[in-house]
């Protein structure tokens, strides 16, 4: 019982030690760094890496390495060699994910296929090329339920066509006149306070193109997917598989 309770006790003096000799490496890079670039951003977070001595440092969801002392500081990719893993995107993707249940849904267009049973967002605008690719793929996948964002970036157009999408008595068969059969929906007027609520929204989670995917467990993918694609990430995400996974 003594034995035990020793172990126990220099368990816990072990864990606490290299507590605070992991604070203190953060605060030296911490202060390095602000030393040596006084325009630096806020920096949120530093914490190691699997590789001994290579710290990362994130600003936002900016990624950088650097040694113990911050002498020297590295902007690009992490590669897991024997694995074969981009550990910074994996860590950029768990940065970007989005709880579904976050999402204002009320603020989408609801487009139902087949029983709807899996759940997928997206933010489009109606200029967009490759949403416009997206939506053609999309007519080949079925049990599902797609949240559509307007999300009205590209230009002043954008903002025009997307009131009148969303001010159409049939909102979803109007965007879909608009990306399938290049129909645009008629003019109209209504309460378009919805899209400058997606805008903010985008802006907050740094979605910066279209269409940008998010799926039912917050994994989060930019551009167009075929349908193959788009049905493999339905089934990760059903399977409830983490979204760090490229």
């Amino acid at each position: 019982m003594k034995l035990t309770t020793a172990l126990l006790t220099t368990a816990a003096a072990i864990t606490l030690a290299l507590s605070l000799s992991a604070n203190a490496q953060e605060a030296q890079i911490r202060q390095a760094l602000a030393e040596r670039f006084p325009k630096l951003e806020k920096i949120d977070e530093v914490r190691a890496t699997p590789l001994v001595g290579l710290y990362e440092v994130r600003i936002g969801t900016d990624l950088y390495y650097t040694d113990a002392k911050g002498d020297y500081v590295l902007h690009g990719n992490l590669i897991d060699a024997k694995s074969r893993r981009n550990l910074t995107q994996e860590r950029v993707n768990k940065l970007l994910a989005v709880d579904f249940s976050t999402l204002p849904l009320k603020d989408a267009v609801t487009i139902v296929r087949g029983d709807g049973r899996r759940r997928l967002a997206i933010f489009e605008d109606p200029n967009c090329g490759y949403c416009k690719l997206l939506e053609r793929s999309l007519q080949q996948v079925n049990d599902i339920t797609v949240y559509l964002f307007l999300y009205p970036i590209l230009n002043d157009d954008s903002t025009q066509k997307s009131r009148n999408i969303w001010c159409a008595k049939d909102k979803a068969g109007a965007w879909q006149d608009q990306m399938l059969r290049n129909k645009p929906a008629a003019a109209a007027d209504c309460d378009t306070s919805a899209l400058q609520r997606n805008l903010a929204f985008g802006a907050k989670h740094k979605i910066t193109g279209t269409p940008t995917m998010i799926f039912a467990n917050g994994s989060r993918v930019p551009g167009a997917l075929d349908a193959q694609e788009v049905e493999k990430r339905l089934a990760e995400a059903a399977g409830g598989k983490s979204p760090s996974t490229p």
